[in-house]
């Protein structure tokens, strides 16, 4: 089988084939469909040798995760993953966690092999060394989930995500709200939970009053049922919170029913993620919908490979409500 046979089949050029079957060059998408499905009609399978040799391109993407196990890095991979397949490529995945021997290894020794075309990395805070590698490998490289010097990166704005979700609690009327953020430890890269403290902050300055208590965790739900309990322990309980993340407000709204207060009549719980589970726990949320995210990151990276102006790199994120807000009891 060669590529003449598919050209046949698709009625185009032995040229148009191999721009349809590499993704370079300009190909409608219709013809590009065609082709697709005459070479998946044949079991035609481009040889990634060949093209490596006459491309100079492995056709293949670095992912660089954190964490395997956080459903936000997943949602991101997932998202990337589906959009680089879908234009014929390969993902490595590179996970950093560990003792730190690992991030070592991937940026001194594995992405300096020049066996990916392009880099994604998520959530990471990349020093000048990092960063001056990958520049090194002069191929794209894009950010998600916060600010690398010198490299478009994709994230939303923590803090006016923040100050958006305090705000839902202050216009349904309550006036003591407290905030479960993030702990020293969970403030590691590009320091976010600060940044969602500060736009819970600023949104109960602008409304003339004063927060109603913090307790730091660690962005897990059993780290939110604890916080949650320290706080809704109190004599002077507030009647609202804003947890930096679904899943810190997942454990404070099982704190809340093990307490024996009901959501949201005794206590209304925001969150800021979109978490999967959000609707099952009927958690109103902050939605920045990671896996667009994954997805507008490799739109931007298949644009610089095919030296194309890369789409905007907004994120967008908004405010949904479900059943855990209400207005507070008279």
């Amino acid at each position: 089988m060669n590529i003449a046979e598919v050209a046949r089949a698709a009625g185009v050029s032995n040229a148009t084939v191999s721009r349809a079957l590499s993704g370079r060059g300009s190909v409608s998408p219709a013809t590009r469909e065609r082709v697709l499905a005459a070479a998946n009609e044949l079991g035609y399978v481009v040889s990634q040798a060949a093209s490596t040799l006459s491309s100079g391109r492995t056709r293949n993407v670095g992912v660089v995760l954190p964490f395997l196990d956080k459903w936000f890095f997943t949602q991101v991979l997932a998202g990337a993953q589906r959009r680089l397949v879908d234009s014929g490529y390969d993902v490595t995945l590179y996970n950093l966690e560990g003792d730190g021997s690992e991030r070592r290894t991937v940026f001194d020794d594995f992405l300096l092999r020049q066996r990916v075309d392009a880099v994604i990395a998520v959530s990471l805070e990349l020093d000048e060394n990092e960063v001056s590698r990958l520049h090194a490998l002069g191929k794209p490289l894009v950010g998600v989930g916060g600010p690398i010097p010198g490299v478009q990166t994709l994230q939303i704005d923590d803090a006016v995500a923040a100050h958006l979700a305090t705000q839902h609690l202050i216009s349904l009327g309550h006036t003591s709200l407290a905030h479960i953020g993030g702990d020293e430890a969970s403030d590691a890269d590009f320091h976010m939970p600060i940044k969602r403290r500060r736009g819970f902050a600023a949104a109960i300055e602008e409304a003339g009053l004063r927060p109603a208590g913090f307790v730091g965790a660690d962005f897990t739900l059993e780290g939110g049922y604890r916080a949650a309990k320290q706080i809704l322990g109190s004599p002077e309980r507030p009647t609202a919170i804003f947890a930096a993340s679904d899943e810190m407000a997942f454990g404070a709204i099982l704190a809340a029913r093990d307490l024996g207060l009901l959501v949201p009549h005794d206590v209304s719980i925001i969150g800021i993620d979109g978490h999967p589970q959000a609707e099952f726990f009927g958690l109103s949320t902050i939605a920045q919908y990671p896996r667009r995210q994954g997805a507008r990151a490799a739109e931007i990276l298949l644009a610089g490979l095919a030296g194309s102006a890369p789409p905007p790199s907004e994120v967008p994120f908004e405010l949904i409500t479900r059943t855990s807000t209400a207005r507070p009891r008279p």
